[in-house]
Order: structure tokens, then C-alpha cells, then sequence
């Protein structure tokens, strides 16, 4: 899904405050109609044919092309975040630029470690601008000079491009940047079970942040500096919507208030989800739906398998579709329903 940068009505919210963002980098050819010179290219082979698609380093369903019957080429691999260019390279290739955070706010996790994952050495930083709470996020990292709990203007500067982390190559070297929501404060519980293991990252391990398309909000903000993310996600067009029983309130409308729609005072048997296709959430309704497990009640009509668009929770095509295990397991994390 691409969330359109027309969508630029601000949204009214008490406390609100501007976003002022800036790009973490000095490359800035996305704002100059060049993105074939601020993406990275990643290595692509199809058809018997190597590429090198800048394409593949935005935002979304960019990478893993599959020749479908009725639809021809699509990606189906989905990519969280934007890989920016580097503008200053040593003799030897390896990046000079330092990145910077995007706008003011405090470092809430740092990775040191360039094989802890495949974000290599990684920093987050918590934003908050008057609805809950947002994380920035920037990998690939050779140097992180910012501690957690150090507070940050924006811009400020938090360490030095680089290419840690798996399938990272120098010549590849490039800035991974995320801007995320979060799942669920007891991500821990989630994964311990789920994955029968040591989580070493905490809440801020990546299968615990939910990305939106940050290169549309850049445009997007740059027509409306009074834009909020909550308007700027009223844009996008649901592409599934899960119903679970209602056992109490869910964490996650605590956090994000204005995902809730409607009535969520008057009991009722179920809440309504409604999705992205990559996962991001919409909105939070009662429903009066009686529902024993996680349920799809709604999905967009495919000529292709659910699967290629939903990050593969989804199983089905045209008007039908189930959750998957991975599907099964998001939903859980996301209501905390992992160990009911």
C-alpha cells in the first residue's frame, strides 16, 4: 500500500503538536523529483535478468517479484522503511554521512551489536506529539554516539551511516529509517512464547513496530506543515478487518486514542479492527459479533492469493479469506490475547 501525499487534512486534536520533521541525512534528492538518487538500490534477479531497482529501497511491497496468472508481475516482499543513498564515501567506499534524528525526541533503545539483527547496529528514539507515542527508527549504523534516555533536538545528530547487519554489503551502505507505532507493551510475553527464546531488543525488537510510509508524510508535510499522522492515516483504505471478542479494553487505543471510532462505552460482544495491508491499524469499533477466535470480516476483493498482499497473515483470494499462523500470531500480539 501506498498511502497518497494528497491526503493533507489536518485532523483536530487537543495538544496537538507540529511534526517538523527533517530528513535524517543530507541527501535530499526525494524532495528534489530524484528518487533514483536518495533510494539504495537493491540486488534483484527475475527472469533469468539481474537488476539493481532503486524501486526496491522504498517504502512497501517492493521486493520478491512473482509472475501471477491473473495479474502479472507484483512484489509481494514488504519493506518497512526507506534506504537512503549515502552523499560521502572514504577511499575505501565506506559512508561518511552522519545521520540525524527526525525530529525532537528521546533515545528509548540503542543496539551495539552489528549481528544482533538484521537492523545491525540500530538506535530508536521516542516521539510524541500530543497522540501517543512514535519511534523513529535508524539502522545499518557503523557509530551510535547517543545514549538511551538522552534527550534530542531535531537533527540532532546520533551516529554515522554504515552497512551492519545481514546482507549488507559496502557497496550497499545506506540509512534504513523507520517510523513506527507499537504493538503491545508486553511484547516480551508475546515472544517468549511465540518464539521459545531470548528477546535481547525489548519493546523495541522490530516485530514489535508497525511502519508507516514516512517518505509520503515527508511530501505530504512539506504541502501541509499542520499535518498530524492520525489525518494523515484517515487516508488510507482498509484492506482487511479482523474481529475479536471483546474481554476488556485494548492496550493498544489506550496508546493511540484516535483509533477509536464510534461507541466503546455500551457493552458489546466483539471489537472490529480494521487494517492496512501491511498491518498498520485503522480503527477499533464495538461490534456485536459473536466470535470464539480471531475472525476476518471483512477483506478487500483479490484476482490474486491474500498472501502476496498482507505480509502473508492472510490466506485466501477474491472474497475469501482466513488468518494464517503468522496472521493468528499478529493479532495476538497486537490484543494481548497471546496467553488467554
Amino acid at each position: 500500500m501506498k498511502l497518497l501525499i494528497f491526503f493533507l487534512v489536518s485532523l483536530s486534536l487537543p495538544g496537538a503538536e507540529p511534526l517538523n520533521l527533517s530528513l535524517p541525512t543530507n541527501n535530499r534528492a526525494i524532495f528534489d523529483g530524484k528518487p533514483e538518487d536518495f533510494y539504495m538500490w537493491v540486488p534483484r534477479s527475475f527472469g533469468g535478468k539481474s537488476s539493481r531497482p532503486w524501486s526496491a529501497g522504498q517504502y512497501g511491497f517492493v521486493r520478491t517479484l512473482v509472475n501471477t496468472e491473473r495479474e502479472g508481475v507484483i512484489a509481494t516482499k514488504f519493506h518497512e522503511g526507506l534506504d537512503i543513498k549515502p552523499m560521502k564515501r572514504d577511499r575505501s567506499s565506506r559512508p561518511l554521512d552522519s545521520v540525524s534524528t527526525i525530529a525532537a525526541g528521546k533515545v528509548v533503545h540503542t543496539s551495539m551489536s552489528a549481528g544482533g539483527s538484521n537492523y545491525g547496529k540500530y538506535v530508536v528514539v521516542e516521539h510524541n506529539w500530543g497522540y501517543g507515542p512514535f519511534f523513529s527508527l535508524y539502522a545499518h549504523l557503523s557509530e551510535i554516539s547517543v545514549k538511551v534516555g538522552q534527550r534530542l533536538l531535531g537533527g540532532s545528530s546520533l551516529g554515522t551511516m554504515g552497512y551492519t547487519g545481514a546482507g549488507i554489503s559496502r557497496e550497499r551502505a545506506h540509512l534504513h529509517l523507520e517510523l513506527n507505532l507499537l504493538s503491545s507493551e508486553k511484547f516480551d510475553d508475546w515472544h517468549l512464547e511465540v518464539f521459545k527464546g531470548k528477546n535481547p531488543h525489548g519493546l523495541y525488537n522490530g516485530m514489535n513496530l508497525i511502519g508507516i510510509d514516512i517518505a509520503s508524510l515527508f511530501l505530504a508535510q512539506r504541502n501541509n506543515p499542520d499535518l498530524t499522522i492520525p489525518a494523515f492515516l484517515s487516508g488510507a483504505t482498509p484492506y482487511y478487518k479482523v474481529t475479536v471478542a471483546r474481554t476488556g479494553p485494548l492496550e493498544i487505543v489506550g496508546r493511540y486514542p484516535w483509533l477509536k471510532k464510534g461507541d466503546h462505552k455500551t457493552p458489546s460482544t466483539s471489537w472490529e479492527i480494521s487494517f492496512t495491508d501491511s498491518g498498520i491499524p485503522l480503527s477499533v469499533v464495538a461490534s456485536n459479533r459473536a466470535v470464539k477466535r480471531p475472525t476476518i470480516s471483512y477483506v478487500r476483493t483479490t484476482r490474486s492469493k491474500h498472501s502476496y498482499y498482507t505480509r502473508k497473515r492472510l490466506v485466501g483470494q477474491g472474497r475469501r479469506a482466513t488468518l494464517s499462523k503468522s496472521g493468528l500470531n499478529f493479532i495476538a500480539l497486537f490484543t494481548n490475547s497471546h496467553s488467554k
